[in-house]
C-alpha cells in the first residue's frame, strides 16, 4: 500500500508542485529581473531530484541508491536554499510561492522516506544496523515497477517539469539579450 500511495499521491503532488512554481516564476517575469541564473539553479534542482527518481524507478533500491537518494536530498536542499536567497535581492517572492517552496522541499523527504520505508533491511544496513549487510552494488530492479507507469511518469516529467523549465531558461536567455539590444541602442 505504501508503495501506491508513494506512487499515486505523493510523485503526482509534488509534479502539481514544481508546475505551480513555474507559474509563480512565470507571473514574477523572472525573465526581467533574476534572469537565467536563477532559471539554471532550478534546472539544477530538477537534475538534483530527477537523477534519485529515475534511479529508484530502474535500479534495486538498496543501501547504495538508499545513500544517493539521501545526499541528493540534502544537496537539493542547499541549493533551494541558495536559490531563495539569490532570488529575494532581486524580485519579490510571494507568499504562495514561498508555501509552494515548503511542498518542493517537504515532498522530496517524503518520497525518500517513503523508498526507505519500503526497503527497511537495507536503510537500517546502511546505518550499519539490521540483519542484512548493506548492498552497494549497481543492478536494474528485479521486480520492474509497471511499464504503463513508468511511460506516464516520463510523460508527466517531460510535459510538466522539463517542458515548463526549459522554457523558462529560454525565456530568461531571450530577456537578458533584450535587455543588452535595449542597453547598446
Amino acid at each position: 500500500m505504501s508503495e501506491q500511495y508513494l506512487m499515486y499521491f505523493i510523485v503526482p503532488l509534488w509534479l502539481a508542485a514544481g508546475v505551480a512554481d513555474w507559474i509563480m516564476h512565470r507571473r514574477a517575469g523572472i525573465e526581467h529581473n533574476s534572469g537565467p541564473k536563477e532559471s539554471m539553479i532550478h534546472l539544477l534542482m530538477l537534475a538534483e531530484m530527477g537523477l534519485p527518481v529515475l534511479a529508484a524507478l530502474f535500479l534495486q533500491v538498496n543501501a547504495l541508491v538508499l545513500l544517493f537518494m539521501i545526499v541528493a536530498f540534502f544537496v537539493h536542499e542547499a541549493t533551494a536554499m541558495w536559490d531563495v536567497s539569490y532570488a529575494v535581492t532581486r524580485r519579490v517572492v510571494t507568499p504562495l510561492e514561498q508555501h509552494i517552496h515548503s511542498f518542493l522541499e517537504m515532498l522530496p523527504l517524503m518520497a525518500v522516506s517513503m523508498v526507505a520505508l519500503l526497503h527497511w533491511p537495507q536503510f537500517t544496513a546502511l546505518l550499519g544496523m539490521g540483519p542484512e549487510t548493506a548492498d552497494f552494488s549497481l543492478r536494474w530492479k528485479a521486480s520492474p515497477l509497471p511499464r504503463q507507469y513508468v511511460v506516464w511518469l516520463m510523460v508527466a516529467i517531460v510535459l510538466f517539469e522539463l517542458l515548463p523549465y526549459g522554457e523558462e531558461f529560454l525565456r530568461t536567455l531571450r530577456g537578458r539579450w533584450q535587455r543588452k539590444v535595449r542597453r547598446a541602442a
